[in-house]
């Protein structure tokens, strides 16, 4: 609903540790009722669909070769690549690690989305968030 990035990780290998790095940092955040994921095997391994289910998340998966069934986040790694990464043309991991640090943090506070009425994600973020319940 606000296109607010919780959490990433960036890594050169297919490993799950970086993965559950990434889902231990969003957790921070609250609970989803639902994880979706593509079919890669960091995403189907046994530690990384356990903690799922430790956390009482259900698994959602997208189906083999259908990038569109979790079209959002598709949507967000178009945007990181054409307005960051093939800009930039990293070197290293490490100089593309820090360029998407700064990017997530503009992605986040700074750039408006039409689909938001021209707010932040940050700004759609908090406002459910700090309405009383």
């Amino acid at each position: 609903y606000s296109r607010y990035v919780l959490a990433w990780q960036l890594s050169n290998s297919m490993d799950v540790e970086f993965c559950m790095e990434a889902l231990d940092e969003a957790l921070k955040y609250g609970r989803p009722e639902i994880f979706n994921t593509d079919q890669g095997s960091q995403f189907t391994s046994h530690e990384f669909t356990k903690r799922l289910e430790q956390e009482s998340i259900a698994i959602s998966m997208d189906g083999k070769g259908r990038a569109i069934d979790n079209v959002m986040i598709e949507r967000l790694w178009r945007t990181v690549k054409y307005e960051n990464i093939y800009l930039k043309e990293y070197v290293t991991g490490a100089d593309c690690h820090e360029g998407l640090k700064a990017y997530f943090q503009y992605y986040r506070h700074e750039r408006p989305h039409q689909g938001l009425a021209n707010r932040t994600p940050w700004q759609a973020y908090q406002i459910p968030r700090s309405r009383p319940r």
